[in-house]
């Protein structure tokens, strides 16, 4: 049945509240009007999803995910179909994750990869950002292709010597394309060369638990090499956009260079708004299920991320969703914390937490909307067919019950992973039915998709340049 008409919701979008019934027709939106109205009792015929006493806002749109990405020597546990299914669950309809160069490979080679591991898997729709771990002039010129086919962002790491591992003068020539073809360089901003021999002198005194992963991955390490990100993309003239940043003065730097006018952007993730050190350091070799990079940070860095949020110094929450098992995986780790594999499972929970976030005052309705959904949408080229609630816009819309009371568990969760690391925590706030491209894939909190409905979205350019 392609049309579907949604009454009776409170419609929320980055910049609207209002109650409105939503008219679906060929897998996208066909029309809005005012609950009550002529113009909304003029919608009749197909399915009817009544949203009364509830949200209906955009799908989300998590611009940071790892499906099956080798790390450490093993995987992540999540393929694109668990993965996806997960984030369906949690009222997420789109998902970037990225593609892998393989050192000495071709760009094309990885992205081609990542293709075959997707195509026929995913629950909802995906698209892809490409990891470049080898600038060259071959590299460079295929990076131009990219853009022109619609992966329109490359992921360079100044972290992970002799894995992804870019010098300062690989990243500036990279930037410095960038800032020619229209693509975005999305940084991970640690020293990691500064990192190694902090990892190498802290277990060589014997520091190997897993808390020891956030002592040594400073966030003046952070906060040095976001400080040199950004002058470098100044220098080549090219947008930057700083992923998964956990630290206030790392926030300190991107507000800096925004308040220059510089086109830079920031990212933070759940984990460093809800979890913390204190987590890292839980007894018994827990704290190995926290182990991801940047890390956790001690629990005072939180307000100043809450802040940048509200103030949109840090402008997207992605999940960098990465799990691994705590039996079986995370235990490479035990007796060498730089053996655990680095990475955290979130893709389920994000909407929820943030909506948590509204409840507790730190984000108004709109914003959650925002940040979740249309921001990283139109800064990954993918506005207005998503992140937003619009005629021509594709019907990824989630029927959200604010009022209903969850708790978090690996009991519950849909995520291909043994552990939450939100466990136990009670939130306001659950989906309910949850539409991708006006297709049914939660109905009533049962999953009603299937792996290949998903579709792989191309993507135009960066809506924020100017």
């Amino acid at each position: 049945m392609s049309r579907t008409v949604i009454r009776g919701g409170l419609v929320i979008t980055a910049s609207d509240e209002i109650h409105a019934d939503v008219l679906i027709e060929g897998g996208r939106i066909a029309a809005l009007a005012a609950s009550g109205t002529p113009a909304a009792a003029a919608f009749t015929d197909g399915r009817v999803i009544d949203a009364t006493g509830k949200y209906v806002i955009p799908g989300g749109v998590d611009a940071h995910t790892h499906m099956e990405l080798p790390f450490g020597g093993t995987f992540a546990s999540d393929t694109f179909e668990t993965g996806t299914r997960a984030a369906a669950w949690g009222g997420t309809t789109t998902v970037v994750d990225f593609a892998v160069q393989s050192p000495g490979r071709s760009l094309r080679e990885g992205l081609d990869a990542w293709h075959a591991k997707a195509e026929g898997n995913c629950a909802v729709d995906y698209g892809f950002h490409m990891i470049v771990s080898d600038v060259n002039p071959k590299t460079l010129k295929e990076m131009d292709l990219l853009v022109e086919e619609g992966i329109t962002s490359f992921k360079q790491f100044m972290a992970y010597p002799g894995v992804f591992y870019s010098d300062d003068g690989q990243i500036l020539r990279a930037m410095q394309r960038s800032a020619e073809n229209g693509g975005l360089i999305m940084m991970h901003a640690e020293n990691g060369i500064a990192i190694d021999v902090l990892v190498e002198q802290a277990l060589a005194r014997g520091e190997t638990d897993p808390r020891h992963h956030g002592e040594v991955r400073k966030a003046l390490l952070e906060a040095e090499a976001t400080h040199r990100a950004i002058r470098l993309a100044q220098v080549a003239g090219a947008p930057l956009y700083v992923v998964h940043v956990s630290a206030a003065e790392a926030v300190a730097e991107l507000t800096r260079a925004r308040d220059e006018g510089l086109n830079v952007f920031g990212e933070t993730c759940p984990q460093y708004l809800f979890l913390s050190t204190d987590n890292l350091a839980e007894p018994d070799f827990e704290g190995a299920k926290y182990v991801c990079s940047t890390p956790l940070r001690p629990r005072e860095h939180q307000a100043s991320l809450w802040r940048a949020l509200r103030t949109d110094d840090l402008q997207v929450v992605s999940t960098d969703h990465c799990p691994f098992c705590f039996t079986g995986q995370k235990d490479l780790g035990r007796g060498d914390f730089s053996k655990i594999p680095n990475g955290m499972p979130g893709v389920e929970n994000r909407m929820d937490l943030l909506h948590q976030a509204v409840v507790d005052g730190h984000l108004t309705r709109r914003r959650w909307i925002e940040i979740a959904c249309a921001t990283p949408a139109r800064m990954f080229g993918l506005y207005p067919k998503k992140g937003t609630l619009a005629p021509g816009a594709d019907a990824d819309v989630v029927i959200y019950d604010p009022h209903a009371e969850q708790v978090i568990s690996a009991k519950t969760h849909h995520m291909n992973v043994d552990y939450s690391a939100y466990e136990g925590r009670r939130v306001s706030g659950r989906v309910v039915t949850v539409l991708s491209r006006g297709e049914p894939v939660i109905t009533e909190r049962e999953y009603t998709g299937r792996a290949g409905h998903g579709a792989y979205t191309p993507r135009s350019t960066c809506q924020y340049l100017h």
